[in-house]
């Protein structure tokens, strides 16, 4: 008689990455990208929620920001100090994480974040980026191509603006072609702007006027793995124009977003 097969166990990747437990959920439901394949895709937006600075969770986040500074810790995964009502009240990250400069991992897994700030660029020595399962996190700053030893990250991509699998619509900009007037850049609607402070160039890192203000998306490579969908703020039409050419199988220039932007068809990963 044959041994008995024993069943295979599966460890789980991602056990020390996750918070504490509680009372409710970490993280709220989004609907912004339609999964099932049978619907067609509805124009999306930017999440309009704003980060309560008051909230205890923030609170904390700012804590252990200033703590992993302090340490120059390599590994950082704040959200596993959070209970899980502290997690769902983070929606965003503050602008010191600007401090990070030891940290080659950033682990963000199941988060409640809608926006990355775009101070995440002066994190040099980021080696690998961990925001799986954060669904409601649809895209990034154009300034983590600032971060030079990027070479792995670990996306949620269906959760994202133009995956390949579904392509979904990216939001419409305002600022797309002509720059605003009288718009004050340091108090944004981020359902219309994707911020809540516009301060300086993704591209040139110079200081942005209103007046001057160019948004743009595009679609490249960040690390070895992943195509990710980049907000440009760009503070004129000679920074849009020495954006880097878009990934092969994605829309190949930079563009305003919109339902009547055209993508290529749904289908496999391109490469």
């Amino acid at each position: 008689m044959s041994e008995e097969l024993k069943p295979q166990v599966l460890s789980n990747r991602w056990a020390d990455a996750v918070g504490p437990g509680g009372h409710g959920s970490p993280r709220d439901l989004c609907r912004c990208i339609e999964q099932i394949s049978t619907k067609p895709q509805r124009p999306t937006r930017f999440h309009r929620e704003r980060q309560d600075t008051t909230a205890p969770g923030w609170i904390r986040l700012l804590e252990l920001v200033e703590e992993a500074a302090a340490d120059g810790r390599e590994v950082f995964k704040p959200l596993v100090e959070l209970t899980a009502e502290q997690r769902r009240q983070v929606v965003t990250f503050p602008p010191t994480i600007a401090k990070l400069t030891s940290v080659k991992h950033l682990v963000l897994y199941g988060s409640n974040l809608v926006r990355i700030p775009p101070e995440i660029g002066a994190m040099r020595s980021l080696e690998e980026f961990t925001p799986y399962t954060s669904y409601r996190l649809h895209w990034f700053p154009y300034e983590i191509t600032r971060c030079p030893n990027l070479r792995r990250s670990t996306v949620s991509t269906r959760a994202i603006y133009g995956n390949y699998k579904r392509r979904p619509p990216f939001p419409s900009l305002s600022a797309a072609a002509t720059g605003t007037q009288g718009i004050d850049l340091e108090d944004l609607d981020p359902g219309v702007w994707g911020a809540t402070a516009i301060r300086t160039c993704s591209v040139c890192d110079q200081h942005i006027e209103g007046v001057n203000l160019r948004q743009a998306w595009i679609s490249i490579w960040t690390s070895g793995a992943d195509v990710l969908p980049l907000l440009v703020n760009a503070c004129s039409t000679t920074c849009i124009e020495a954006l880097p050419v878009p990934a092969e199988g994605y829309v190949q220039m930079p563009h305003s977003g919109g339902p009547s932007v055209e993508q290529p068809p749904a289908g496999r990963q391109p490469r």
